[in-house]
């Protein structure tokens, strides 16, 4: 792994916080924007499990993702796209984890989803799960290198 490459593509995922999902099923594609935040390359973000794309991933765990910001300029696109595989974190170990990156990243939604004095976000909070994505390949876009640029980084299986 080119490690130039992978600290772009590391500090990119730090300074961001939404990602599009893609999920398919039944040879039909769809796409949610969810917040995320991300341990090395690993990306967690939490959903309930019945709205679409979470029941598309209990279906088909492969999924792609993209990372950008809404430029005007063409010349200065810079983004994310990948390719990768969702698990739903089960283990009470990875989902102490799960909270710890996504409470760092966003300690005040944390504090809102978490504090029953906020009865509404404490439910809906309560029938979440967290999930995991785990990329496979990431595609590091910048523009500003040349029109078109696209680094590929592999992701090595033990990281």
């Amino acid at each position: 792994m080119s490690d130039e490459l992978k600290q772009h593509i590391l500090e990119y995922l730090r300074t961001h916080n939404t990602m599009t999902l893609a999920t398919c099923q039944d040879q039909v594609p769809w796409a949610a924007t969810v917040f995320y935040a991300s341990a090395g390359l690993q990306l967690y973000f939490f959903s309930p499990p019945e709205t679409r794309h979470c029941q598309n991933l209990a279906a088909n765990p492969r999924v792609a993702v993209t990372i950008q910001e809404d430029y005007h300029d063409w010349r200065k696109i810079k983004g994310i796209q990948l390719e990768g595989e969702v698990v739903v974190v089960e283990s009470l170990l990875e989902k102490a984890k799960a909270m710890a990156v996504y409470a760092k990243k966003y300690p005040e939604i944390m504090r809102v989803f978490t504090d029953p004095a906020n009865a509404a976000f404490f439910k809906a909070f309560l029938k979440v799960k967290f999930y995991c994505v785990t990329p496979k390949k990431v595609f590091y876009i910048d523009n500003e290198q040349g029109f078109g640029k696209r680094q590929e980084l592999i992701v090595d299986e033990d990281r």
